[in-house]
């Protein structure tokens, strides 16, 4: 329940703190008195939209503060949060321990910035939405638009149908997510064997291209290359390699050749060593240098004889070379890098024609779990059947007291493909006058019809849930007499499982209330006051704006004399004799139905 609520900074509400009791509460005032501003602000509290015209005009923050009363069921949902279920001892205010506190703080910006916290800890918009469901539930103006709403049919058939049903719809909803994970599974294994085939194809291809090329040596295009040089140059290679020997080893041409030269200095050494020891290392060097230019010439000798044209064999490298490039080329890739891919081709090969997980499995997976999908789907049609049987007849019920005794409901539930909330479509079908078929609600439901089916709808999901707090801001609208009488003893009842929290223009139903409260806009001076010696004091922030003159909203709780004038206000628009006794007679007629 909701015992208080602070709001600062808010739309058009500089400061209000409002203490709430149990019962029917009611909130009146004149047209744009702004007691919409104070529902707005519970729903943003509790984690409703916020933009920055909601903080006060030359404001830079919004404070909301509301305390509710600790249940089971919230001290459960704060434990489950690893939440604190009792609020801060540190806060400014010694509060009760059977209080939650719940507060937010929204700061201007380029967007809305805001801050939540729940007993001093704090929590995410997503957590408040979630904690909001065993708080309060707000049924605004303009919730009869949504009426049409085929989802939002079947949330209220859903939670009316209670836990059961719900914990169906929960199982059917995990199902389908399975369902559509092995879906997405099985495409994607589909998808991965095309393009494993074609990429098998592919490394096949390659790999018998390259196994027939017989790929080992990386330095093989260098090696042969070589090998053609020489081959292609023999005669060359000839005619050098005799030149070479002639200077080095044998000149048959009248000349010295290196060796003899050599020799001859060799000997005129051997004959120096035999009077100065110190040419003997000398001597060694020419030696060992003899006997080089030696080897060198028959080395020479034996490599020229040993070089024959091949012209077979030269034909044979230049295939290879020309094999190789060509190779390399279509491959962009230099002949060791192409040995390494195809050994990384014969690698992938063995994994592409590894089994893996088969389509079959998979296949057999995904239909098992739409197989489960569907029979979960039928086990919840069933519930909502059931469900929509006890909703028609107690939708009735309820409408019967609102001047709406020959009313028809039905809840049609049309089969559809399953999905994450079913199998079913749920349109909620009316027909207000007898003889006339049933027709989707909001094609034929006036605007005072929509009305009441709401307000009959909200007294049977509230039968089946456990929200504490029940609020509705005009629901009233669009009827008078005899339905709003209807309307108001139907809240009050109402209001003795709940506390109802209402906006209302109607007299009738303002007079039910437990408590009452008038809803005002007020013009207020904040021009800074003058000190001693005539300088004007701080200013504040919002009187910051230039504008000396604001308007602001009050709630004033009304006495019982007060509620007379109320009623005769809302009754005729002024305070006579006439609007005064019927102000009267509509409390003492209040009494009567409390006593009854």
């Amino acid at each position: 329940m909701l015992r208080f609520l602070r709001i600062e900074n808010f739309a058009l509400i500089d400061r209000l703190d409002l203490p709430f009791q149990a019962g029917l509460i009611v909130l009146t005032g004149e047209t744009g008195a702004g007691k919409s501003i104070v529902l707005d602000a519970l729903d943003a509290l509790l984690g409703g939209r916020t933009s920055n015209r909601l903080i006060r005009t030359g404001e830079k923050q919004a404070r909301l503060e509301a305390h509710f009363t600790l249940t089971p069921a919230v001290a459960r949902w704060l434990a489950a949060q690893s939440l604190p279920t009792a609020p801060s001892p540190d806060a400014a205010e010694k509060l009760e321990s059977d209080l939650m506190v719940c507060s937010r703080e929204l700061t201007a910006g380029r967007t809305v910035r805001s801050r939540s916290q729940i007993n001093g800890a704090a929590v995410t918009k997503t957590q408040l939405e979630s904690l909001r469901q065993f708080l309060v539930e707000i049924t605004a103006q303009g919730q009869t638009v949504d009426l049409a709403s085929a989802d939002l049919q079947r949330q209220w058939l859903d939670g009316f149908g209670g836990a059961s049903l719900l914990t169906q719809r929960q199982k059917v909803a995990t199902i389908y997510q399975a369902a559509q994970r092995a879906h997405q599974t099985l495409v994607q294994r589909q998808q991965a064997e095309q393009q494993r085939l074609q990429q098998l194809d592919l490394f096949e291809y390659q790999g018998r291209e390259l196994n027939g090329a017989e790929l080992a040596d990386p330095q093989e295009l260098e090696l042969l290359e070589q090998e053609r040089q020489r081959l292609s140059h023999t005669v060359e290679l000839q005619q050098q390699s005799y030149g070479a020997y002639q200077v080095l080893y044998a000149n048959d041409t009248g000349g010295e050749a290196c060796a003899d030269l050599l020799g001859k200095g060799e000997g005129i050494l051997q004959e120096m060593l035999r009077y100065d020891a110190e040419v003997e290392p000398i001597l060694d060097m020419v030696t060992a240098a003899l006997a080089q230019v030696e080897e060198a010439g028959r080395q020479l000798n034996a490599y020229g004889e040993g070089l024959e044209s091949d012209p077979e064999r030269l034909q044979e490298v230049e295939q290879r070379i020309s094999q190789l490039k060509q190779l390399c080329r279509k491959y962009d890739r230099t002949l060791p890098e192409l040995i390494e891919y195809y050994q990384e081709i014969q690698a992938a090969l063995t994994g592409l024609n590894g089994e893996g997980q088969s389509l079959e499995a998979l296949e057999a997976a995904y239909k098992a779990e739409q197989a489960a999908l569907v029979d979960a789907c039928a086990q919840l049609t069933q519930q909502r059947q059931k469900a929509a049987k006890t909703l028609e007849k107690r939708l009735v019920e309820q409408l019967k007291p609102l001047a709406m005794d020959r009313v028809q409901f039905q809840v049609v539930l049309t089969p559809v493909k399953p999905g994450a909330t079913g199998a079913d479509q749920v349109a909620f079908h009316f027909s207000p006058n007898p003889g006339e078929p049933l027709q989707p609600l909001v094609e034929i439901a006036s605007g005072g019809e929509m009305s009441r089916f709401l307000l009959a709808l909200k007294v049977c999901v509230s039968q089946i849930d456990g929200v504490e707090t029940m609020v509705f801001d005009e629901v009233d609208v669009g009827v008078s007499g005899r339905v709003a009488q209807a309307i108001a003893e139907k809240l009050y009842h109402l209001s003795r499982q709940h506390q109802v929290l209402c906006v209302t223009h109607q007299p009738i139903v303002a007079a039910m209330a437990d408590t009452h409260f008038r809803v005002g806009k007020q013009v207020i001076d904040q021009a800074p006051a003058l000190g001693k010696k005539g300088k004007k004091s701080s200013q504040s922030s919002s009187a910051a704006t230039g504008e000396a003159v604001r308007t602001v909203v009050r709630v004033v709780p009304l006495t019982e004399d007060d509620r007379r004038e109320e009623l005769a206000q809302l009754a005729g628009g002024q305070s006579d004799q006439d609007a005064i006794a019927f102000a009267e007679s509509l409390l003492s007629q209040a009494a009567a139905i409390r006593k009854g």
